[in-house]
């Protein structure tokens, strides 16, 4: 509060007497308080950032090699191999085990922007994620759902039947760049199930007669 202090006056000359003079101080003790008050109030009600990161999976190997691995749903898997990204879809089935396809094709994509891109690929194969997700973003934008509630349900589309899941296996001519780059096209497309592995022996000779 503003506070005047006065100053002694007197009588100065032929009996005059002169107004005493005021000087102000104001006391910054309630403006203090207040700046403390606002801080809080701030640091109480704002939101901080939050960390975006995108869950790997990395699957413990099997006890025993014999036993045959479970049946992919809905799966894709890209290897990574020099600067090269092949991929196939389903199961793997080795020229020496076909299936009723015939033996596993590797096809090769790229981080264009063309046809066999690995962004276009994905979006044709997560397309059911991808059309929900729409649907949260707008009513989370709408303040419909909470934050919590939208990471649930998106959460829940990515490990349904209809979403896609990738598997990545690398060789050791990989680029680390590669590897990036596809997390990244993957996390785009809104996959939420990525498995980093191993490749098989049969990956392996097909990479082989592809490069």
């Amino acid at each position: 509060m503003a506070q005047i202090a006065e100053s002694g006056g007197g009588d100065h000359g032929k009996g005059k007497k002169r107004a005493k003079k005021g000087s102000t101080h104001v006391d910054m003790t309630p403006m203090v308080d207040l700046a403390f008050l606002l801080l809080t109030f701030f640091v109480l009600t704002s939101t901080f950032s939050k960390p975006k990161v995108l869950p790997l999976n990395y699957p413990a190997k099997p006890k025993d090699e014999n036993v045959d691995a479970p049946k992919a749903n809905n799966v894709a898997t890209f290897i990574l191999s020099d600067d090269k990204v092949y991929y196939y879809l389903g199961e793997f089935y080795s020229k020496s085990r076909p299936g009723k396809n015939g033996s596993t094709e590797l096809s090769e994509a790229n981080f264009g922007s063309g046809e066999n891109s690995v962004r276009k690929l994905l979006a044709s194969w997560n397309e059911y994620v991808i059309r929900n997700k729409v649907e949260l973003d707008k009513k989370l934008d709408s303040k419909q759902i909470a934050d919590t509630t939208y990471d649930r349900k998106l959460n829940d589309l990515t490990v349904r039947r209809e979403a896609v899941k990738v598997l990545i296996k690398t060789d050791d001519k990989a680029l680390c760049k590669s590897f990036i780059d596809l997390v990244d096209e993957l996390k785009i497309a809104s996959v939420g199930v990525i498995a980093p592995t191993d490749l098989s022996a049969g990956e392996k000779e097909l990479l082989k007669e592809k490069n």
